[in-house]
């Protein structure tokens, strides 16, 4: 078998083990989003949305080490030298742990100060707020030091491991939503308590795995100073860039608190719930692949990257779509199936933010390729100009009074500008064709968006909506939204790639079996 063949096939396997940790992640989540909304309240849930979204600000730290620790392990593991990966593993957790007292004293100082004296907190929840930032600062300190564990399994592609861990962690938080009825204390403590406590849990679970299954993966008091300054370079580079995403997304949200108060954070809370479990199909998907667009840049195979960059934001885009179409032409149906009480303003967002995910889908490959090439000064200067233009944007049009909803426009059209940087940046530095992208992946995807998008829209409110209504509308929009994919979407090559694998190793199998 050749090595592509052997790559598409791990890629495969991954996806699977990632898609039905996925389907069990997603399930859970919806359920525990309903109950905690309906224990804690509108603004409770709200509190909480901001407080830990404001301490989420500073995962600028953790986004960026992110970046720089799978990138430099993968390409490690890729060229199999297993010392030097040992060594960027233990450089990663010095960084980390300084990084951590950095965060720690920004919150105690700044963050204690902003909460107190500019967020908009309801009359006798001040207390039960600053209990909720300091819970949260703790458990973004464990998950930050678990970074460079995610990382090592996922270089070496263990997405199995990865998914059973997952399923750990959202059976945990199930266990929260039943303590959380039982438990007599304040509500919203309670629940910033028990969600460090599942941080803790899975943070030691990580470390047992990795140290018993990587030989890297093993902390050293080892510090060598050339490697120190090169993943410092990089990641001061990704730190930008991750600053003001953190800046457009979290400082967003509290400018939503100042100027809106906190129910419209709980309505954006629950669209990011949402959005998180629908997108995280496509994250998935693109995970997966994820090391292998990494190895083949490290080995110099650009042309089996460029291929692999442009087939995965085609794909991701549609995997999303057909999730998306049926959930937006019954948005007000599930919603209120789903929750006891639907806050203002969560149908639109709930919308918007899907639309802005499906961009995310042609952003994210071209993003992995940027990342494993290295040289990213170009790219996070131009991304943090966008970036900054959308915060004061979203800043000046809710000081004018506009409506909530006008942020997340924005942040679609600013989304769009990033991937003309992400195209022009990556054309220059790693001969990525921007022609062949537009001709395979975007044209195409954006053909099948528009003609699905008019079915799905000449489908709404046609219909009198119950739960039978529900399903059979939804079925019919994903398979028309299929056939479309087929005819519009995929040139002949890979029509002819899928129906030979769903012969091969579904129909085959069956007749076999039979």
């Amino acid at each position: 078998m050749s090595s592509t063949a052997e790559n598409n096939k791990r890629i495969a396997k991954n996806t699977i083990f990632l898609y039905f940790r996925q389907l069990l992640v997603m399930a859970i989540s919806l359920y525990t989003v309903r109950i905690v909304l309906a224990e804690l309240g509108a603004e409770d849930y709200g509190i909480y949305n901001v407080v830990g979204g404001f301490v989420a600000m500073f995962s600028i730290i953790s986004g960026s080490m992110v970046s720089s620790v799978n990138r430099f392990i993968t390409v490690e593991i890729g060229k199999d030298n297993m010392v030097q990966a040992a060594k960027i593993f233990s450089t990663s957790v010095f960084i980390l742990l300084f990084f951590a007292v950095l965060v720690c004293v920004g919150v105690e100082t700044i963050g204690v100060w902003f909460l107190n004296a500019k967020m908009d907190i309801p009359d006798g929840r001040m207390v039960a707020a600053n209990w909720t930032l300091q819970l949260s600062l703790l458990a973004f300190v464990i998950n930050l030091m678990s970074v460079p564990y995610n990382a090592v399994i996922i270089a070496h592609e263990r997405m199995s491991a990865f998914a059973l861990i997952s399923i750990l962690e959202v059976i945990l938080k199930l266990a929260i939503v039943f303590l959380l009825q039982i438990m007599p204390f304040d509500k919203l403590v309670v629940y910033a308590c028990l969600t460090t406590l599942v941080a803790l849990i899975v943070r030691i679970v990580y470390t047992i795995y990795c140290n018993r299954n990587f030989q890297e993966a093993h902390f050293k008091y080892l510090l060598d100073k050339e490697l120190l300054r090169e993943m410092l370079g990089y990641t001061g580079l990704a730190f930008w860039g991750n600053a003001v995403i953190l800046l457009k997304d979290q400082g967003v949200n509290v400018l939503l608190n100042i100027f809106c108060g906190p129910v419209v954070n709980a309505a954006r809370g629950i669209a990011m719930q949402i959005n998180t479990a629908v997108y995280s199909f496509v994250y998935n998907f693109l995970m997966a692949a994820r090391p292998q667009i990494i190895k083949n840049y490290a080995t110099g195979n650009l042309s089996a990257m460029h291929t692999l960059i442009i087939k995965s934001g085609k794909f991701g885009f549609f995997i999303l779509l057909l999730i998306l179409l049926p959930l937006c032409a019954s948005i007000d149906y599930i919603l209120g199936l789903w929750l006891v009480e639907v806050p203002p303003h969560t149908v639109n967002f709930v919308v918007l933010v899907l639309l802005y995910s499906l961009l995310e889908c042609f952003v994210t490959p071209v993003m992995m390729g940027v990342f494993a090439q290295g040289d990213i000064k170009r790219y996070e200067i131009a991304l943090s100009i966008i970036y900054l233009i959308n915060f004061i944007a979203s800043y000046v049009c809710l000081k004018a009074g506009m409506m909530p909803e006008v942020v997340f426009v924005l942040n679609i059209f600013f989304k769009a500008c990033v991937l003309v940087a992400l195209l022009m940046h990556s054309r220059s530095k790693y001969a990525f064709p921007v022609n062949e992208f537009f001709k395979r992946c975007l044209f195409p995807s954006l053909l099948v968006f528009i003609i699905s998008a008019l079915f799905t829209y000449a489908l709404y409110g046609k219909i009198s909506m119950n739960f039978l209504s529900f399903l059979l509308q939804s079925l019919v929009i994903v398979i028309c939204t299929a056939v479309i994919i087929l005819i519009v979407g995929m040139n002949k090559g890979e029509r002819l790639f899928l129906r030979k694998n769903l012969r091969d190793k579904l129909v085959v199998k069956v007749y076999r079996k039979l």
